[in-house]
C-alpha cells in the first residue's frame, strides 16, 4: 500500500485491475485504492508477471502493507513462510520420591472455623415491585444497575432508567467530513513541521490577459487557453531556474528534481481540495498544458486519479480563478518546499510608460520552506514569473 499524502495512514482496496498471470509493466495501472481524498489508481514501479494477489477487495490496509507479489522474468516464487518454532519443552517433572526428600515436613496449622458471611445477592438481584415495573415497561433488567442493599435493583433504579433517553447510534462520517480531516491532518502537520516564509508582489498581467484574447479568437470554448495556464506554465519556468523551490524535503535534507511537475489545485465539487500534478511541465506548450489541466481536473472530480500525481508534485500552484479575492496565503504540501498562491485578476490604476492607466493585476505570494530557502531566492523565483507575464508569447 504505497503513501498517497502526508496524512495517509491507510487506504481501502476497491478494485483490482490485473489477476495472477498478467505481466506488467512500469506505469500500469493495477489497482484502485479509496482515501480519504477519494479513489486514487495505484501505478506499478517495478517490471513482471503477477505471482499472487495478497490483499482482497474491501480491505484497509495501512501504508507498506503488501498488495500483490510481482516476480521478475526468471525469478522463484518466495519460500512459504516457515512454521513457528515449537516452544521449548517442559522441564522434566521432578520424581515424587526426590520432591519429597528435598520438601522439609512442614506442621499443619491448626483449623481455624470460618466466620459465618451472609450470602450476597445473585446477579440481577431485584425486588418485586421493581420487577413487575421492568416487565410493564419492558425493560431488560441485565442492563440495570442496583441501588439497594447489596447492589439489589429497587424500584427507583427501573424508574430512572425509564426517563433516561437512549442514546443515538453514532452517525457515520461522510466522504467529505473524512475529507476534511485529511486536509486538516496534512495542513496541521505542514505548518508545525515547515518553517514557512512568505514574499508578495502585485503583477501586471494585461500583456497576458491581451495575449490569449488573440490566441483564443475564434475558438470554441473547449480548445482555448485560460489565464491558469499561462500561470502554471510560468511557474513551471521560473521553479526550474530556481532550483531550491523545487523538489521535496524528506529524511532531513532537500532533494530537487530535475523535471518539474507542477501541482494543480482544483476545488472539488461540493467542497475539498486535492492538488494533483501536472508530470513535466516543462515539456508542454500551452495548448498542452491547458489540456493537461483539463484532464486533471475532470479526472480528480470524478476520483479517478493516480498515485503518482498525488505524490510526485514538486511544486504546487493555486489560483482563485477568474473571480474571487486579490490575495491568496497557501500552505506547503509536504514534502514539497514551495506554493505560489495567486488571487483573481482585478483592475488596478497602474503606471505605464509614465501614464496612469487601467490594468489587469495579479497578486502572487509565494509560501517557502526556510530550511531550503530565502528572501532572496525567493524574490528571484517572483522576477521570473513577473518577467514571464509580459513576454506569454515566449511560453
Amino acid at each position: 500500500m504505497p503513501s498517497l499524502g502526508a496524512d495517509m495512514e491507510a487506504g481501502t482496496l476497491v478494485e483490482w485491475l490485473i489477476k495472477p498471470g498478467d505481466t506488467v509493466s512500469r506505469g500500469d495501472v493495477v489497482a484502485v485504492v479509496e482515501t480519504q481524498k477519494g479513489a486514487i489508481e495505484i501505478e506499478i514501479f517495478e517490471e513482471g508477471k503477477v505471482h499472487e494477489l495478497s490483499a482482497e477487495i474491501g480491505a484497509k490496509l495501512p501504508v507498506g502493507a503488501a498488495l500483490a507479489v510481482i516476480l521478475k522474468d526468471g525469478e522463484a516464487p518466495p519460500a512459504p513462510a516457515k512454521p513457528a518454532p515449537p516452544a521449548p519443552a517442559e522441564a522434566e517433572a521432578v520424581p515424587e520420591a526426590a520432591e519429597e526428600a528435598l520438601t522439609p515436613p512442614v506442621a499443619a496449622p491448626a483449623p481455624v472455623a470460618p466466620a459465618p458471611v451472609a450470602p450476597a445477592p445473585g446477579p440481577n438481584a431485584i425486588s418485586p415491585a421493581a420487577r413487575i415495573r421492568a416487565h410493564e415497561l419492558g425493560i431488560d433488567v441485565s442492563t440495570l444497575r442496583g441501588t439497594g442493599p447489596g447492589g439489589v435493583i429497587v424500584l427507583a433504579d427501573v424508574d430512572g432508567s425509564a426517563q433516561k433517553p437512549k442514546a443515538a447510534p453514532p452517525k457515520p462520517a461522510s466522504p467529505m467530513e473524512e475529507m476534511r480531516k485529511a486536509i486538516a491532518a496534512a495542513m496541521t502537520r505542514s505548518k508545525q513541521t515547515i518553517p514557512h516564509f512568505y514574499l508578495s508582489e502585485t503583477i501586471d498581467v494585461q500583456p497576458a490577459i491581451d495575449f490569449l484574447e488573440t490566441l483564443n479568437d475564434g475558438k470554441p470554448p473547449a480548445e482555448r487557453v485560460l489565464l491558469g495556464a499561462i500561470f502554471v506554465k510560468a511557474a513551471a519556468r521560473a521553479a526550474s531556474k530556481v532550483k531550491t523551490m523545487n523538489g521535496h524535503f524528506t529524511d532531513g535534507a532537500f532533494a530537487p528534481s530535475e523535471v518539474v511537475n507542477a501541482g494543480v489545485a482544483v476545488a472539488l465539487r461540493g467542497g475539498g481540495l486535492v492538488a494533483p500534478a501536472l508530470m513535466d511541465a516543462m515539456s508542454l506548450d500551452l495548448a498542452q498544458t491547458m489540456a493537461g489541466m483539463r484532464d486533471l481536473v475532470g479526472r480528480a472530480r470524478a476520483g479517478r486519479l493516480r498515485a503518482s500525481e498525488m505524490t510526485e508534485g514538486t511544486i504546487t500552484i493555486s489560483s482563485l480563478g477568474e473571480t474571487g479575492a486579490e490575495a491568496m496565503t497557501g500552505v506547503i504540501f509536504p514534502p514539497q518546499v514551495a506554493l505560489v498562491g495567486l488571487g483573481a485578476p482585478h483592475v488596478r490604476p497602474w503606471v505605464v510608460d509614465g501614464a496612469v492607466v487601467p490594468r489587469n493585476v495579479v497578486t502572487l505570494t509565494l509560501s517557502a520552506d526556510h530550511r531550503v530557502s530565502d528572501g532572496r531566492q525567493a524574490a528571484r523565483f517572483i522576477t521570473e514569473f513577473e518577467t514571464l507575464m509580459t513576454m506569454p508569447e515566449a511560453l
